[in-house]
């Protein structure tokens, strides 16, 4: 069916949620591509300067609505198949898409997963991203079976990240 290695083990049951009374993650799918879109695109300059300095720096630059719809494809289907998992942080009501989190494998030497996350531009007065981060940081503390996860772009600068040696 699929050849991708599992971020996880087969038994490990995947929480479908988190729930805070600011927000819930649960998984990012094809049907968030409205809310999820939005986000993205009223936050370009501040994904730029911040989320996407991890990976070229450019994203989301020129993503048009069917780019976003297949990327929440992919992603819906990694989780599935279990290689990765993303999860769209929406408002509790469901009302909008307030960001994103992500939890990848990574093949940099001690370190079994890389979490990153975001919070849209307009939220960003608030403490909305340090909640975030330190929820997540609990969260994945206390409820996956990873022994050491970093968290790029806080913990570790994406420079100093992409600077360590695989394995």
């Amino acid at each position: 069916m699929h050849d991708r290695k599992r971020l996880v083990p087969d038994d490990f049951v995947v929480p479908e949620t988190l729930e805070h009374p600011r927000f819930r993650l649960r998984m990012l799918e094809v049907n968030d591509v409205v809310k999820d879109y939005d986000a993205v695109m009223t936050s370009v300059e501040h994904l730029q300067k911040t989320f996407s300095v991890g990976g070229d720096g450019v994203w989301p630059e020129g993503l048009t609505f069917e780019d976003d719809l297949i990327d929440l494809g992919w992603h819906q289907r990694e989780f599935t198949i279990r290689s990765s998992f993303a999860y769209t942080m929406m408002a509790p009501d469901e009302s909008r898409c307030l960001g994103c989190m992500y939890i990848d494998p990574t093949l940099k030497s001690g370190h079994d997963a890389k979490v990153t996350m975001w919070v849209r531009a307009d939220e960003l007065d608030g403490d909305l991203d340090a909640v975030l981060y330190e929820t997540v940081r609990g969260w994945i503390d206390d409820a996956w079976p990873f022994t050491s996860p970093t968290y790029p772009g806080r913990e570790i600068s994406f420079e100093d990240w992409r600077g360590l040696p695989e394995v």
